[in-house]
């Protein structure tokens, strides 16, 4: 897989090692001549150009790539560079990064976002994740808002200790992806009982997370 990677910062530069770690094929995107280290990170492709430059990106090639990973510390060159990869040069897929949470709701479809990765509101998600037991947590927001990825802990006492998976209704646009147990990382099959203390990951629609918590046995959320 092609990505190209706008923002060669700390955190650009992060997600570039992970990616070549797994083989992928790189492009470094950076228009701070500081933070061209091309020793650093040998194995990637540098260039250096402004990514909110439509020259720049035509430049490089950037209709040849599978995914654009919109970076940089700044959200309005994220945005931009989201639309122009996705209107200009038709890229399958764009992630982009989020640093003011007040700003999410531009990082959408309208503006070629594909995956939005807010890091603050990760940070706060998985706070709420380690503290709480028996209610739902959101990981993340999947397909522009219109899924996410859920995490629930049951509490010891659930009504579900010991009920098979194929027994727990769950609506229809939810799945139930993994049953996390100890240091265990369960595919969930059929007939695999339930247990107190399980993390329990889900996909689901934004519309039936009432419904999937009724189905596993929570309280419903309490209105904002």
């Amino acid at each position: 897989m092609k990505v190209a990677i706008a923002g060669a910062g700390a955190v650009g530069r992060s997600i570039a090692r992970e990616l070549l770690a797994n083989e992928h094929m790189v492009m470094l995107l950076e228009r701070n001549a500081d933070h061209i280290d091309v020793d650093a990170i040998p194995k990637a492709q540098w260039v250096y150009a402004d990514a909110c430059e439509l020259a720049s990106l035509e430049e490089a090639q950037l209709q040849d790539f599978d995914v654009v990973v919109a970076a940089t510390g700044d959200d309005k060159a994220n945005v931009v560079l989201s639309l122009l990869a996705k209107t200009e040069f038709g890229v399958r897929r764009v992630v982009a990064r989020v640093n003011d949470p007040r700003n999410e709701w531009l990082f959408n479809e309208s503006w070629g976002v594909d995956v939005a990765v807010s890091t603050p509101r990760m940070l706060a998600s998985l706070v709420e994740e380690a503290v709480s037991v028996g209610d739902l947590v959101q990981l993340m927001t999947l397909r522009q808002g219109q899924a996410n990825l859920i995490e629930v802990t049951l509490p010891a006492d659930t009504a579900l200790a010991g009920k098979p998976v194929r027994k727990v209704e769950l609506p229809r646009d939810a799945a139930l992806v993994t049953i996390l147990r100890g240091g265990r990382v369960i595919v969930p099959q059929p007939d695999d009982p339930l247990e107190g203390g399980d993390e329990l990951l889900f996909v689901a629609a934004v519309e039936v997370e009432d419904e999937l918590r009724a189905a596993i046995g929570l309280a419903p959320a309490e209105p904002s």
